[in-house]
C-alpha cells in the first residue's frame, strides 16, 4: 500500500466533519416532521452549522469521539480555551500539588514571598541564604506577562490611592490606617515595606496633615513680590536606613554639645529648610515617581545619595559663604534655583531636615569658608540693612547635617 496514513488530528477532523453532518441531517429530519414556518429552514441550517463548528477557531468542526461531540476541533483549540480561562475548559488539578508549589522551596512550610510583581522561590531572605549556602539553585521566579503585570500595577495603584485617600488625616502613607504618635507609618511592617523601596517617593494625599503642613510652609515662606504658585503634589522622600542612621548620629552628636532639647528646641536644633535645584527628568509629573539614572540630574542624585559637598559649585559656580550646602527658610528664594530641563507645567523644590545646631550669624559674604567658625555648627546668613543678602540662607558644611524630606510639586 502506497497510501500515506493521515495524521491523527486530520483523522479526528474528518470524523468531526462527518459527525457534524450527521447531527445536521438529524436536525433537518426532526424539523421535517413539524410544520415549517417561512425562512425556518435557513435559520435552522445556520444554527445547526454554528453549533457544529469549534468554539475557538470558528472554522473546523467540533471533534466527535463516537459518543460525545466536544466543544473544540482538537487539542490545540482546547489548550487555547484553557489558557483563556473559558468555563469548563480547565482540567481539574490536584489541590495538594498546587498548594505544595506555593510553599517555600527550602523550608516547605511558609508561602513563597510575592513582592507584588514576582513570586520568588523562598519565603524570606533567611531561607534564600540557607538555600544558597546549601548549594540549592533557585527556581526561576514566576513573573506574569507584561500586560498582566501592567494590569495588576494599575489595580494596585488605584487601591493604594484609595486607601491613602482615607478620611484619616494622619493615616499611614502605605495602608491608610491611623498612625499613633509621630511618623508616617502605622507599624514596623509598613515601615519595612517602605524602606525596601528606598531610595524612592511616596505621594502624600491632599487631605493628610503632612500635605497641609508642607503646603502651608511653602505658602507662608513665599516672600518675593510675585504670586505664590499653587502646590499640586507632595511626595515623602524614602531614604535608606543607612543614610538616615548617619544623619541621626550627627544630630545626636550636635545635641550632646548644645543641649537644645533641654531649652525647648528640637534635638540638634533641627529645622526644615528649602533647596531648589535642576530637574532633568519628569520626576513628579503625572504620577511619575521613578528616579532617573542621569548623573547630571541634580534632583535625582540628591534623592538617591543625599547632598554631596564634592559637587559644590558645579551648577552655581560659587557660594557667598564658601564651600557648603545652601538652604533657605524662604521658599521663593529656593524657587529661583529650581529649574526644569524638560518642558513641564510643574516645578520641583526640596524641603529638607537640617541640623542647625549652633548657628554663626553673618551679614556679609565670605566665600573662603569651608566650615563653620570654631564652636559653631552652621552659618546663618541674615538680612539686615547694609548687608549683602535680600533673603536668608542657612549653610552647613557636612553631608550628614542634611537630608531631603519632601518634594513639593507646584505650578511653574
Amino acid at each position: 500500500m502506497n497510501a500515506t496514513i493521515p495524521p491523527m488530528h486530520t483523522a479526528l477532523s474528518v470524523l468531526g466533519t462527518m459527525a457534524g453532518q450527521y447531527i445536521a441531517a438529524q436536525g433537518q429530519t426532526a424539523q421535517a416532521k413539524q410544520p415549517v414556518p417561512a425562512n425556518a429552514s435557513t435559520q435552522q441550517s445556520t444554527v445547526t452549522a454554528t453549533l457544529a463548528i469549534c468554539d475557538i477557531c470558528k472554522v473546523r468542526p467540533k471533534y466527535f469521539d463516537g459518543q460525545k461531540t466536544h466543544s473544540y476541533c482538537g487539542k490545540t483549540c482546547a489548550t487555547t480555551a484553557q489558557n483563556k480561562h473559558i468555563p469548563n475548559s480547565k482540567p481539574k488539578r490536584n489541590k495538594t500539588s498546587k498548594a505544595s508549589r506555593r510553599l517555600c522551596d527550602h523550608c516547605h512550610k511558609h508561602p513563597k514571598y510575592n513582592d507584588g510583581t514576582t513570586t520568588h522561590s523562598y519565603c524570606s531572605k533567611s531561607c534564600a541564604q540557607k538555600a544558597k549556602a546549601a548549594g540549592t539553585s533557585a527556581a526561576q521566579p514566576i513573573q506574569p506577562a507584561k500586560s498582566v503585570r501592567s494590569f495588576f500595577h494599575r489595580v494596585l495603584t488605584v487601591l493604594t490611592t484609595a486607601s491613602r485617600s482615607s478620611p484619616t488625616t494622619n493615616g499611614c502613607l502605605l495602608c491608610g490606617k491611623a498612625v499613633k504618635g509621630k511618623g508616617h507609618f502605622c507599624s514596623q511592617a509598613c515601615t519595612s515595606r517602605a524602606e525596601k523601596s528606598a531610595p524612592g517617593l511616596l505621594e502624600v494625599p491632599q487631605g493628610h496633615d503632612t500635605f497641609k503642613s508642607v503646603a502651608d510652609q511653602f505658602k507662608t515662606s513665599w516672600r518675593h513680590q510675585t504670586p505664590c504658585p499653587a502646590v499640586r503634589k507632595v511626595h515623602k522622600v524614602i531614604a535608606s536606613p543607612a543614610s538616615i542612621a548617619k544623619y541621626e548620629a550627627y544630630r545626636a552628636a550636635v545635641e550632646s554639645r548644645g543641649n537644645f532639647a533641654a531649652a525647648g528646641r528640637s534635638a540638634g536644633n533641627e529645622n526644615r529648610r528649602w533647596h531648589g535645584t535642576t530637574r532633568e527628568c519628569n520626576l513628579g509629573d503625572n504620577g511619575n515617581s521613578m528616579l532617573c539614572s542621569s548623573q547630571t540630574c541634580s534632583l535625582c542624585c540628591i534623592l538617591r545619595t543625599s547632598y554631596n559637598l564634592n559637587l559644590f559649585g558645579k551648577k552655581t559656580g560659587w557660594g557667598r559663604f564658601g564651600h557648603g550646602i545652601y538652604t533657605s527658610s524662604t521658599s521663593s528664594k529656593s524657587n529661583d534655583y529650581s529649574t526644569n530641563v524638560n518642558p513641564s507645567k510643574l516645578k520641583a523644590i526640596l524641603l529638607n531636615k537640617v541640623v542647625v545646631g549652633k548657628g554663626y550669624k553673618m551679614t556679609q559674604d565670605n566665600t573662603s569658608l569651608t566650615a563653620a567658625p570654631t564652636g559653631y555648627d552652621s552659618v546663618l546668613a541674615e538680612v539686615v540693612n547694609g548687608g549683602s543678602l535680600n533673603y536668608d540662607e542657612l549653610v552647613c558644611y557636612t553631608n550628614d547635617a542634611i537630608r531631603p524630606s519632601y518634594i513639593v510639586m507646584y505650578d511653574a
